[in-house]
């Protein structure tokens, strides 16, 4: 397949900045929608429409109580991690692309989410065991603080590896992340033979995807590494930009493109790595949404990265409504919600690019 700069070149769609402003409009406005509907939907009968009940003074009846568990302690936490989550893999994929000029690059090429899998997996699998001393003092915050632990860990290692002849080697990042994700599985492996039968399911469950369970304190403990993350993305749109054509071609236009890849790193760090230890492994939104929003926007990533995240966001919480109301009162897990929404997608971009001229 073509590189990025060609792929992108070609897309048909929005191609200026000011007739983006429209679409970036819509989109927001789609998932502030999305976001309103999300909350009025779910297996109880608790509807948006007892919201303001709430908050009148000497309101406490059990009915009330009940909804206000469900509305505001439930479902707008969920609501909440499903934006940042997929604002996070969108725009997390369209730095991973940018940087390797490859619109099948994956933020899970520099092994962020293998590492955070691999630390949260021996958080359910031990934390009963050998790591309950450490993790008492952290309490809800455990799982987390470990997997961001784990996308650093794993980002920092591929940094050193990448980074041995001085300079930051962009081939040495991917194969030392397949490598490194290959082992962290290895290892993932070996602790869900370890597990025990709920340890198992849980392991499922999370493998899978899922935003149930979400809290207050665990969206507390994310937000700092999610804004740390968000602010990297600013600086590197111009680098990004420029590697379109070459990392030489870069470096000539003024662009400092090691402290781009380091920004990258650290940004799909914070953005994934955090993400996967709440909610799991979700797969196709860090791949396929930067395609999406390349297809409205063109290649420039001063509109790829807020459209991606737009995208992703308003992606995610629409299958999030899917996973709660399909199999209601069950509830199907997320991922496979993507999974099955995403691979037909993805198809339709691969033959798309197969008939244009030249790909």
């Amino acid at each position: 397949m073509a590189v990025l700069s060609l792929h992108a070149g070609r897309r048909k769609g929005v191609r200026s900045r000011q007739a983006a402003g429209p679409l970036l409009a819509l989109l927001g406005t789609a998932v502030v929608a999305a976001a309103v509907l999300s909350l009025d939907q779910g297996a109880t009968t608790v509807r948006l429409r007892d919201l303001p009940a709430l908050f009148v003074a000497g309101s406490g009846t059990p009915d009330q109580e009940i909804a206000r568990l469900v509305l505001i302690d439930i479902r707008l936490p969920r609501i909440v991690q499903g934006l940042l989550t997929g604002a996070a893999l969108g725009a997390a994929g369209a730095v991973m692309q940018g940087l390797f000029r490859n619109p099948l690059a994956d933020p899970g090429l520099v092994g962020v989410s293998s590492g955070a899998a691999l630390a949260t997996a021996m958080i359910i699998v031990l934390g009963d065991g050998v790591l309950a001393p450490f993790l008492a003092p952290l309490g809800p915050w455990a799982l987390p603080v470990a997997g961001i632990a784990g996308g650093f860990a794993a980002t920092l290692l591929l940094y050193a590896f990448a980074s041995l002849r001085g300079t930051l080697s962009i081939a040495s990042v991917l194969l030392g992340g397949i490598a490194l994700s290959a082992f962290a599985g290895a290892l993932t492996g070996v602790l869900v033979f370890m597990a025990n039968d709920r340890q198992l399911r849980d392991l499922t469950f999370w493998t899978l995807g899922s935003l149930s369970g979400v809290s207050w304190p665990r969206l507390a403990a994310e937000l700092p590494f999610l804004i740390l993350g968000a602010l990297c993305l600013g600086p590197l749109a111009h680098t990004l930009n420029a590697l379109l054509l070459s990392e030489s071609d870069a470096f000539h236009m003024g662009a400092n493109v090691e402290r781009a890849k380091r920004l990258s790193l650290l940004a799909v760090a914070c953005l994934v790595g955090v993400t996967v230890s709440t909610v799991g492994v979700i797969g196709f939104i860090g791949v396929l949404v930067p395609n999406l929003a390349r297809l409205l926007v063109g290649p420039d990533h001063r509109l790829v990265l807020p459209v991606s995240a737009l995208t992703g966001a308003l992606l995610l919480l629409g299958a999030d409504m899917i996973s709660r109301t399909a199999a209601a009162p069950a509830e199907m897990p997320v991922g496979v919600v993507t999974a099955v929404i995403g691979a037909p997608c993805f198809f339709w971009l691969l033959l798309r690019g197969h008939r244009e001229p030249g790909s």
